[in-house]
């Protein structure tokens, strides 16, 4: 494949609504990744969120890839492609001339060529991982670089909103239940 540019602004136009008209992570994970594959005619599209803690790379949607690449194992990430620590970009255009990987040997019976990582951040800390996933080797352009590290802030902060939204919630329903239970008591 090429580099010409695929990511245009009627790509941003369905990636921002996808991310604006949802507040359910999961539903809209689900739809990004499935747009990216079919946008960028790529083999798959994986989202991750970061554990602090224990450093794992969570899963929080994908398409286009197997069962049984997906339960490969837990993804560190201090192991997978370069460590996502790091807060860069990175690019495996042939998945044969590169060391990077936790799982070598899935990624090529899985069919992969190349892989592309980018950190997910929100105020510059890395809250996880957008990994597309190539057929074939895969020079993609400087400019769809670019715009993927813009798409990948753009999830960093609908992650946090919807964490917060949901928060808020959990809030409200505690508040409401609490209300009740008092205003129960007191023979209202």
């Amino acid at each position: 494949m090429g580099n010409a540019e695929k990511i245009d602004i009627d790509v941003f136009k369905a990636v921002t609504r996808a991310i604006a008209h949802s507040d359910n992570l999961e539903i809209m994970t689900s739809h990004l990744t499935q747009l990216l594959v079919g946008t960028l005619e790529i083999k798959g599209c994986s989202i991750f969120a970061l554990e602090p803690e224990s450093g794992e790379l969570e899963l929080l949607s994908s398409f286009g890839l197997s069962i049984g690449y997906l339960n490969k194992g837990p993804v560190f990430s201090g192991k997978s492609i370069g460590d996502i620590k790091k807060g860069k970009p990175v690019i495996i255009r042939d998945l044969n001339d590169a060391g990077l990987l936790q799982y070598p040997q899935e990624a090529r019976e899985e069919g992969i060529g190349a892989i592309v990582s980018l950190p997910i951040k929100f105020y510059g800390k890395n809250i996880g991982a957008l990994r597309l996933y190539h057929h074939d080797q895969w020079d993609i352009s400087e400019q769809d670089i670019d715009s993927l590290l813009v798409l990948a802030e753009n999830i960093g902060l609908a992650m946090m909103y919807t964490r917060l939204l949901n928060a808020l919630k959990e809030v409200k329903d505690t508040v409401n239940e609490v209300h009740s239970i008092w205003f129960n008591a007191i023979g209202g």
